[in-house]
């Protein structure tokens, strides 16, 4: 047996790992684009911003592909998919068989079509590479200009401020966090980071980004200038698909996978940020990029790879993050836009508190936490069991609802007890 893996960040280190547990002794190779991939991309806004160091990125060892007997193509990209044939063509015009395939492609950073982006000094932050060469030129840096805030741009922005950087984040939208809190939960967490000095300007993005050879300021789309030396793109993340597009392999807005995270091509499987699962909550096919799901998927379609026939039930948004002091945890639909759904919402802007449960049909299927987070783990449990807590609806975000209340509408529910999977650890900036 030949495995193939595209890939190898945490999807594709899951899969060998999983491949490993069934298959020792056949034949992998692993395919990626860096030369050092080995490391949590999580973990890359902490070490920019110097609150780790690089040791700690590191979360497999160096010898994690030869103690594993893998054939590690590194620095090497995979060109074309040749499904029928089971060949891949890499950049180098090599050609490389396969007998199952796992495409972990991920993704890369939304680069907008803004006149100048070319300039030096503009960085996306999505590879330890980015980091080290925005490290190198921080010296000449006093200024920073942020365009997006989602959490890479947020986290950027933290980074670069603890290194006593001035930071201005640029909004298109009219809140931060846009994709992951409504509007409440994000004017909370607006305050507390302008209170630390990073400033925010929502409903403005970039024009052009000027300067000679390198940058030295932004014209926004309002006519003003920001003067920087350097930019962050912090737009967010768009799929790789298109060597799987080009193979014939189904696409949407990912790789389409089926329950055991196969494609259409019997063979060929797919996990990590490039593929398209389904969602929990939604209960429809969609897009979770979130390091958990990426691991778990890699797992499954390793196991399924050797032959096994493991089901992945599906991913939640999860997103769970800290700015100086305040947390905030996001998980499923936060903003309903059908009257299918309820909001049940308790808040104390005093204390920086805001809780939102949204229902449908008497099942959570997402949760905003700002601050009061301690009960999360009850709600996770609830999300993951699709129980029907219409009962508990008028006390579910007080503070003394506990596992006790729980207890006999998870027994209840018609998937049974399953074990609460929500143990996402809050990322602290």
């Amino acid at each position: 047996m030949q495995y193939v893996i595209i890939g190898s960040s945490a999807a594709g280190i899951s899969a060998i790992e999983a491949i490993r547990t069934k298959d020792e002794s056949s034949k992998i190779t692993i395919i990626s684009d860096e030369k050092n991939p080995l490391y949590s991309r999580c973990l890359i806004s902490y070490l920019l911003a110097g609150t780790i160091d690089e040791k700690k990125i590191w979360y497999r060892p160096a010898s994690f592909f030869k103690d594993n007997k893998v054939e590690a193509l590194l620095g090497i990209r995979a060109d074309k998919i040749n499904a029928v044939e089971k060949e891949i063509t890499l950049n180098n015009k090599e050609k490389l068989k396969f007998d199952r395939l796992l495409i972990a492609t991920g993704a890369s950073p939304k680069l907008e079509n803004i006149s100048g982006i070319d300039k030096k000094g503009v960085f996306p932050l999505r590879t330890i590479d980015h980091t080290i060469e925005i490290q190198s030129m921080l010296d000449k840096v006093k200024s920073v200009a942020v365009l997006g805030g989602g959490l890479i741009g947020l986290r950027a922005a933290y980074a670069l401020k603890n290194r006593g950087k001035d930071v201005g984040v640029f909004v298109k939208s009219g809140s931060i966090l846009s994709q992951i809190i409504d509007k409440d939960a994000a004017s909370l967490m607006q305050k507390r980071i302008e209170e630390k000095g990073i400033r925010i300007f929502t409903g403005v993005a970039a024009k052009e980004i000027i300067g000679a050879k390198s940058v030295n300021g932004v014209i926004l789309d309002n006519g003003s200038k920001h003067d920087c030396e350097l930019v962050i793109i912090g737009k967010g993340v768009s799929p790789n698909i298109e060597i799987a597009k080009d193979a014939g392999i189904k696409t949407n807005w990912g790789i389409l996978a089926n329950e055991h995270l196969r494609t259409n091509v019997e063979d060929i499987f797919t996990a990590g940020d490039v593929a398209e699962t389904n969602d929990i909550a939604l209960e429809e096919s969609s897009m979770n990029a979130i390091w958990p799901a990426a691991c778990e998927q890699g797992r499954i379609a390793g196991l399924n790879m050797t032959g096994e026939s493991e089901a992945y039930e599906g991913s939640l948004a999860m997103n769970s993050i800290e700015f100086f002091g305040l947390p905030v945890i996001s998980v499923g639909i936060t903003k309903p836009k059908s009257d299918k759904y309820k909001e049940i919402i308790k808040k104390d802007t005093s204390k920086n508190i805001y809780k939102k449960v949204v229902l449908k049909d008497g099942v959570i299927v997402g949760v905003i936490f700002v601050n009061s987070i301690e009960n999360i783990g009850i709600i996770g449990a609830l999300i993951k069991n699709k129980a029907d807590v219409s009962r508990v609806k008028d006390i579910i975000l007080e503070d003394y609802f506990d596992y006790g209340k729980i207890a006999p509408l998870i027994k209840e529910s018609k998937r049974g007890f399953r074990e609460p999977e929500f143990k996402e650890t809050i990322m602290t900036l």
